[in-house]
This record gives C-alpha cells, structure tokens and sequence, in this order.
C-alpha cells in the first residue's frame, strides 16, 4: 500500500497553561496543506518489521521511529503480521509542519484499511493520540480547532477562496523544548475559532503565535523571514508551531518568483490553500 502524509500548518497558537503531567494546554488551528512525504508498506509473511528512509536521514533507531511505534500499537491491538516498510521523507523534519506525526497517522488508517482490523475513526484518533500531541488531526485530517494538548478537536470551516501559500524553512533547529520555555501560559482575551472569522486582512493583528517572541529572539533570521513576506505582499504570515518554517498566505495575483530565488538556498513549497 502507497499512502501520502500530508503536513499542516498552525494558524494561530497560543499556549493556555501549564499541565501536570508536564505538557501545555494549547490553542490552535491545524490546516492540512498538500505538500507529502511518500509512505509504503507490503506485508512480510515472516521476519520482522523494519523501515528504510529516504530522502533524508533521521536520528535515532528505526524502533523509536513513529511510523514503526504506529505499526506496534496495530500489532498490539489487531496481532497484524510484520511489514517492510519504505519512508520517502519531503516534509522538512523538525520544522513545525507535523510531517512525522502525519507518517504516523497515515501508517495507522493504512494498517487499518490493509488488514482489514476495523478500527473507527474515533478509534484510531485515541490510538494516535498516544503517539504524539498532533498525531490525531491527521485521522480525518481537516481543518480543526484543537485543545488540550493538540488532541481535542472540532472541526472548523475556513474560507481560502483562492489563496495561496508559500512555506520557507530556513533549516533552523528550534527544540520543542526550549519554545515552551520561553513562553508564559495565559488565557486569550479573544477565542481563536471566534478570531478566525475575522477577514483574512485582519488575521495579522488578531492571530498570533506565542512561540514567535522568544524563538524570534534566539533566532532573528526567522524573524527576517516573516517580515519579508509581509513586505511582499502577504495577507497573513506566521511562524507554524514552534517553528522554524515561517508560511505566507498571498493573493494568487502576486509574482511571488522573486521570494522563490531570494530563499533558493533553503527548503521552499508553493502551493494552493483549498476551501473547506
């Protein structure tokens, strides 16, 4: 089976509280965009499962990779067979687009279908959930309104008409980590589903991120970018979670070519933001 994970960006994230089990209580909106990592599976008739990445090298052991830890919990619960399994990495790591969360959420309603286990989906968010705070919006993967630690959804309808949206990771290493330590958890004054029904014009002031004061700060050149695609014409233009890639949201008669060779040297993505 071939599946594509997609990434998401964060509209808007603001950071409520402290929890005590050590984790943050979170505002956001997750919104699937279509740039996707490669993701196949066959079954092993016998063996063990394992994984090949491509595209990019990741830390660690295969075993601690979410992918592999999604086909463990099937395992667990559905006593699925082994699988080879072959990764084929185009979503930056580590850059705040959800990419491994996506490979694992994909890779669970892929063993799933595969196998025939019969999770629902509700099922199969829970499972998620486990693997990671934003693993569960990949499930139906549509735009949502998320709480608690990312897992509490409500879906949301948001009009992009025709707008599109340009990402730039400028391979900046923020650790999730250290965003979390530089920001102070408050209550907005304005909730996030009630700021996103404003016009799209007006989302720059009203919309904001909590990480960007103390990751702009350590980082300045993510600052620069953000401020460079406004000045270019952006209707809106953030940091997505605790970063580094910085996304802006342009009217589709804008010559964005000149952005695309100012930043060649880093990871860029064009594309379309679809109505939902």
């Amino acid at each position: 089976m071939i599946l594509f994970p997609n990434a998401k960006i964060n509209l808007g994230l603001i950071v409520t509280a402290k929890r005590s089990d050590g984790f943050h209580n979170i505002e956001t909106i997750f919104i699937p965009i279509s740039l996707c990592d490669v993701l196949e599976f066959v079954e092993l008739p016998e063996g063990y499962t394992r994984l090949a990445v491509t595209g990019t090298i990741l830390d660690g052991s295969p075993d601690d990779n979410l992918v592999v830890k999604a086909w463990k919990l099937m395992h667990e619960k559905y006593n699925i067979p082994a699988v080879d399994i072959h990764l084929h990495k185009l979503i930056p790591t580590g850059a705040g687009l959800g990419g491994g969360s996506a490979d694992a959420a994909f890779m669970l309603k892929g063993l799933n279908e595969f196998f025939q286990c019969g999770a629902s989906n509700d099922e199969l968010e829970k499972f998620a959930s486990t693997l990671g705070s934003d693993c569960a919006f990949f499930i139906r993967n549509s735009p949502a309104y998320a709480e608690g630690r990312g897992e509490i959804l409500e879906p949301i309808s948001i009009k992009f008409y025709n707008y599109r949206i340009l990402l730039i990771n400028p391979a900046i290493h923020v650790a999730t980590r250290d965003a979390y330590s530089g920001v102070t958890p408050q209550i907005p004054e304005t909730i996030l589903k009630q700021s996103v029904k404003l016009d799209i014009i007006e989302w720059q002031q009203y919309i904001k991120n909590d990480f960007e004061k103390s990751v702009f700060l350590k980082h300045p050149r993510i600052s620069e970018i953000k401020e460079k695609l406004i000045s270019f014409g952006a209707v809106y233009a953030a940091m997505s979670g605790s970063g580094s890639t910085v996304y802006g949201i342009f009217n589709p008669d804008i010559d964005i070519q000149p952005l695309l060779t100012e930043y060649s040297g880093y990871f860029y993505w064009f594309g379309e933001l679809t109505e939902k």
